[in-house]
């Protein structure tokens, strides 16, 4: 008996670690290999490749593909249909090089946001809904468009606080660990 749940629909091969309290909805699958985090939501049609890595509380939407080399820390929220690559030139022939992506704790990725591998996506940090992201993006900050750009800065609850160019000085770091829970 596993303490995390698993659709019938869903493929989890063996070998991935799932942590507990974990969902796996309607056709995902998890590759063996992957981790995902306790209280992570893979939502219907996600696929997480092996080598990629989940954080705990991540919520992941319908149609995402997590591929190798794809590291979500924890509370990361990725929106429908968000694309990862994970190299930087793809054939469909010869080698190919993985390409690391780091989204660090907190972030939000909105609906159809594509990322280019090789970025860092910084804490608490929210990328709109179809933007191309093709840098990284700094801890707080709200980019879109294509290629996304800066439009402003967000708190810890996701609203905007500036839409200066820079970081407010009076932004702080973090403040997810200052959360309470939804009752």
């Amino acid at each position: 008996m596993s303490d995390y749940r698993v659709h019938p629909t869903a493929i989890v091969e063996d070998g991935a670690q799932i942590g507990a309290g974990a969902s796996i909805w309607h056709h995902a699958h998890v590759r063996a290999g992957a981790v995902i985090g306790p209280g992570s939501v893979v939502g219907k049609n996600v696929y997480v490749d092996a080598g990629a890595v989940v954080g705990a509380r991540c919520k992941i939407q319908n149609n995402v593909s997590v591929y190798s080399g794809v590291v979500l820390e924890d509370d990361v929220f990725v929106g429908p249909s968000a694309v990862f690559t994970n190299d930087r030139f793809p054939r469909a022939f010869g080698a190919w090089e993985e390409v690391r992506t780091l989204v660090r704790r907190g972030a939000s990725i909105g609906a159809n946001a594509t990322l280019r591998c090789g970025i860092e996506l910084g804490e608490l940090c929210t990328i709109a809904a179809g933007a191309v992201v093709t840098r990284d993006v700094r801890p707080n900050e709200l980019v879109a468009g294509n290629p996304a750009r800066t439009l402003g800065w967000v708190d810890v609850h996701g609203e905007v606080v500036s839409r200066d160019a820079e970081r407010p000085p009076s932004l702080p770091f973090g403040g997810i660990d200052q959360q309470e829970e939804p009752s």
